[in-house]
C-alpha cells in the first residue's frame, strides 16, 4: 500500500518485503482500489533484489522488517521507519479484516503525506 501512495506523490518507488508473499494481499488491493489506487499488478519481491541499488530515501514499515533488513550495499541518502501494524495478521471475518486494512491504509496514507 505504501509503495502505490508513494508512486501516486511522483516519486519512483520500489516495494520489497523481507519475507514476501506470492502475491499482493487481496484485501490491499481492494481497500486501496476504493481510493481510486490500483496495485493489483504489483508484485512481491524479496528486498535482496534490491541491496545492491542505490536509493535516495529507504523505508521500512514494521518493526520485523527494521529489525531483521539487510544492509543495503548501495547509496542510501536517509533511512526512516514507522511501525504499522500488519493488516495480514488481523484476526475476524471479512469485513473485520478489511476494516483493520482500512484504518492502516489511511494511517500509511498520512505518513507517506509527512515525507
Amino acid at each position: 500500500m505504501a509503495e502505490g501512495f508513494v508512486r501516486k506523490a511522483g516519486w519512483l518507488a520500489f516495494s520489497a518485503g523481507t519475507i514476501p508473499e506470492s502475491e499482493v494481499n487481496p484485501y490491499a488491493v481492494k481497500v486501496m482500489s476504493e481510493i481510486g489506487l490500483d496495485i493489483s499488478q504489483n508484485h512481491p519481491k524479496s528486498v535482496k533484489e534490491y541491496l545492491d541499488d542505490d536509493f535516495y530515501l529507504v523505508a521500512t514499515v514494521c518493526d520485523n522488517a527494521r529489525e531483521s533488513c539487510p544492509v543495503f550495499s548501495g547509496k542510501c541518502e536517509k533511512n526512516i521507519h514507522h511501525s504499522f501494524i500488519d493488516p495480514a495478521i488481523a484476526p475476524g471475518n471479512n469485513e473485520e479484516k478489511l476494516e483493520v486494512f482500512r484504518n492502516v491504509r489511511d494511517e500509511i496514507r498520512e505518513w507517506v503525506k509527512k515525507i
